[in-house]
């Protein structure tokens, strides 16, 4: 069986430097990610931690590769389950006066439960950061109704 691999590509009428920033900042995820927000010095081999608004780890993993503000490449586990471990990659590209994101998630392990969960999230997320970057408001990325 072959392993699932997700691809997302949004264009944003936004900088690179801001989008990295709504990625790496913790001040700016927060605004369109639901109150979570992503944490580390970003370095190649350092920790980084997903966390909710009362700073509890939801995801971790590591940083595999950072190159500001063009591409971010990490390690994405929960906490309660390290074996479950995949990759994100973030590829942000100028396209005029627009970025071109692409965000691929893959490497999931066999039987991985993680893929039905980013599989839901990521399309919320991703157009939350869209709202967000071009107008200053994110989207309810938890809305169901």
């Amino acid at each position: 069986m072959e392993k699932p691999k997700l691809v997302y590509t949004t264009f944003i009428r936004s900088t690179p430097k801001k989008t990295w920033d709504a990625i790496s900042n913790p001040k700016f995820a927060r605004q369109y990610w639901a109150g979570m927000a992503n944490v580390s010095d970003w370095k190649k081999g350092s920790k980084w931690e997903h966390l909710n608004p009362e700073n509890e780890i939801w995801v971790t993993g590591e940083v595999l590769e950072c190159t500001p503000p063009k591409r971010l490449v990490l390690t994405w586990a929960d906490p309660d389950n390290l074996k479950d471990k995949s990759r994100v990659t973030f590829e942000i590209e100028k396209v005029g006066d627009s970025v071109c994101l692409t965000v691929t998630h893959d490497q999931f392990k066999a039987g991985s439960t993680m893929v039905g969960k980013v599989s839901w999230g990521w399309p919320r997320v991703l157009s939350s950061m869209k709202s967000f970057l071009e107008t200053g408001k994110g989207l309810n990325v938890f809305a169901r109704d």
